[in-house]
């Protein structure tokens, strides 16, 4: 991932409206793994990565950044809550499994771009295996004069697949053997080796292939599986798959303030917030982690956990993880001015969503500027009475306000409705207002 620190800001701002500390921090750290793999090997293993803790009220754009950056990135990369998480001994996730996690995303990535590079390949098995099924071969004693017909009919067949002409025609196909594949990273690595054996004793016992009535249409989709699984080299994928990850994957560690326990709190044994964080030292400061494609180090992959510590304060983690977490960035609160951004500015704003959902039924939404300051200012204002949430309080505020007009598109199909500032005060002006209705409401 060869893109600058500005490049990296300049994405985000596409999707999350402020927070230009959060954006320029998460940029420099992307961009330190890049310049540390262009260094010498004996480097390289000096450089670790500096971990960051996003402090933020909900719906300010913790998770959008992480989302935002999962799209962007050829990186393995995956969010996970802490909250789900278990020390080691209790029933439920033990930490490990996020690593394992990382590998199976890592796979996935390095399997499609090795699709994209041998495309051509996959394709012409596809198309071969289409039209055997539609032109049977001849048989050996078949003349010269027929074997010659049969080339330009095969040809001109071929043509016809690829252009989608025979799409509707029904062909037999074999499958593969049916082969299960078991991935719960939950599972210790020796119970993900008892469950490769029950595969194969399940291969085993299916020795038959599957023959299947499909379309020309749906065969090119089933056929491209077994094309890839013949077609590429596994082993290769998954072993570049482990150096990826080991060297640039991304954990986003979300929820993290709701394993913190308050210096309040009498319960400090809770196995399910102090046992986590003790777990999560280890695999954070680097440690090998067995999955069932092979070892991996955990010191070079970067983790950026995020939390609202509403509840708690950052100082609660215990000091270990705290010292794992170098770089700190608070998020600001939403100003008025923020939530009207949000809703113009945005790619894909929710603005844009409601009209593109409404024009379906033939409706034209035109938000004027009065009536989306007005919006703006109301998810400010049931903000401000009520609990804090951010950016999602303009999902309820806009679904208040258009609710009956969606209600009934289609009465109003082929017309042009204009959403005023006089609008969005006649829906909301008494919900907001009145507190009661609000904490229901909004």
């Amino acid at each position: 991932m060869n893109l600058t620190p500005k490049e990296i800001v300049a994405y985000l701002d596409k999707y999350v409206i402020s927070q230009k500390d959060a954006k320029k921090t998460i940029a420099l750290a992307l961009r330190t793994r890049y310049r540390r793999m262009q260094l010498s090997p004996e480097i390289q293993d000096d450089i670790m990565p500096k971990n960051i803790l996003i402090i933020g009220s909900t719906g300010v754009g913790k998770t959008e950044i992480s989302r935002r950056l999962a799209k962007m990135m050829k990186v393995p990369f995956i969010k996970v809550e802490a909250s789900k998480y278990t020390e080691v001994g209790f029933v439920g996730r033990d930490v490990e499994s996020m690593i394992r996690d990382l590998v199976i995303n890592a796979i996935a990535l390095v399997k499609a771009e090795q699709e994209e590079l041998n495309k051509e390949k996959i394709e012409n098995y596809v198309i071969n295996k289409i039209v055997e099924k539609l032109l049977p071969p001849l048989p050996e004693s078949a003349t010269e004069a027929k074997k010659d017909d049969y080339k330009r009919l095969l040809a001109t067949m071929e043509v016809k697949v690829i252009n989608g002409e025979m799409d509707d025609r029904i062909i037999q196909i074999e499958f593969d053997k049916i082969h299960i594949e078991f991935n719960d990273t939950n599972l210790p690595p020796e119970m993900a080796k008892v469950q490769e054996s029950f595969s194969k004793i399940f291969e085993t016992m299916n020795k038959e292939d599957k023959k299947k009535d499909v379309t020309v249409k749906d065969a090119k989709e089933l056929l491209k599986h077994e094309a890839a699984s013949k077609l590429l080299d596994m082993v290769s994928i998954n072993n570049e798959a482990l150096k990826r990850a080991a060297n640039g994957g991304i954990i986003f560690l979300d929820e993290i303030d709701k394993i913190a326990i308050s210096s309040k709190s009498q319960g400090r044994n809770d196995p399910s917030k102090e046992g986590v964080q003790r777990d999560l030292l280890p695999i954070v400061e680097g440690s090998s982690v067995t999955t069932k494609y092979g070892v991996i180090d955990t010191d070079h992959i970067l983790f950026i956990a995020a939390g609202a510590f509403h509840l708690t304060k950052p100082s609660d983690l215990i000091p270990e993880l705290q010292g794992r977490f170098p770089l700190r960035v608070e998020l600001e609160s939403l100003t008025e001015e923020t939530l009207y951004k949000i809703l113009t500015q945005t790619q894909n704003s929710l603005l844009k969503q409601y009209e593109a959902l409404l024009s379906v039924e033939d409706v034209k939404l035109i938000f004027e500027d009065e009536g989306i300051l007005a919006i703006a200012k109301l998810a400010h204002r049931a903000n401000e009475i009520t609990e804090d949430i951010g950016a999602r309080r303009l999902h309820t505020v806009l679904e208040k306000v258009l609710e009956d007009i969606s209600f009934n598109a289609e009465d109003h199909k082929g017309e042009e409705i204009i959403i005023t500032s006089k609008l969005v005060h006649e829906k909301l002006d008494m919900v907001v207002e009145d507190e009661d209705l609000s904490r229901y409401i909004l």
